[in-house]
């Protein structure tokens, strides 16, 4: 029951995390589950990756939304977090979760302490440097990880 309710969770969060996407599936790509995320005429528009690993407080659970070439960035989403509250929990924020948007899979995504300028740079959180490079670690692992096995995927069947 708690696996179902997590997964109508996840699957409910694909249309915000992916533009275009109406709707998402759980899909098995290169021994992983991953989710993809399908427009009304349930044309492949992205993908939706679940990832964790550890923050400054205890493990950290995200939804990373990728365009449909695994190349680009376009959500993050914090499915579970137990930061300090007030500082490390405010990796939650939507503002600095759209930090994220746009930016490439391709290079390795690097924390920065002023705002971010490069394409590759991602503003931290003042006080809460640990839990926001734990973030990016994780993203940066997942997807790198992911993204080949994502454009090589086969197109969903009609």
């Amino acid at each position: 029951r708690i696996e179902a309710n997590r997964l109508q969770d996840t699957l409910g969060q694909v249309p915000a995390l992916v533009p275009g996407a109406e709707r998402g599936v759980a899909v098995e790509v290169g021994g992983r589950t991953v989710y993809e995320a399908l427009d009304a005429a349930d044309a492949r528009v992205g993908w939706v990756l679940p990832a964790g690993g550890q923050g400054f407080a205890d493990r950290i659970e995200i939804l990373v939304g990728l365009n449909r070439g695994a190349d680009t960035i376009t959500g993050l989403s914090i499915l579970e977090q137990k930061e300090t509250p007030g500082l490390g929990n405010r990796i939650a924020d939507p503002d600095w979760r759209a930090g994220f948007e746009g930016r490439p899979v391709g290079p390795r995504l690097r924390l920065v302490r002023h705002t971010a300028e490069q394409e590759d740079e991602i503003e931290g959180i003042t006080g809460a440097t640990i839990s926001s490079q734990c973030v990016v670690d994780i993203l940066n692992t997942a997807a790198r990880a992911a993204a080949p096995d994502l454009r090589a995927a086969p197109e969903p069947a009609p």
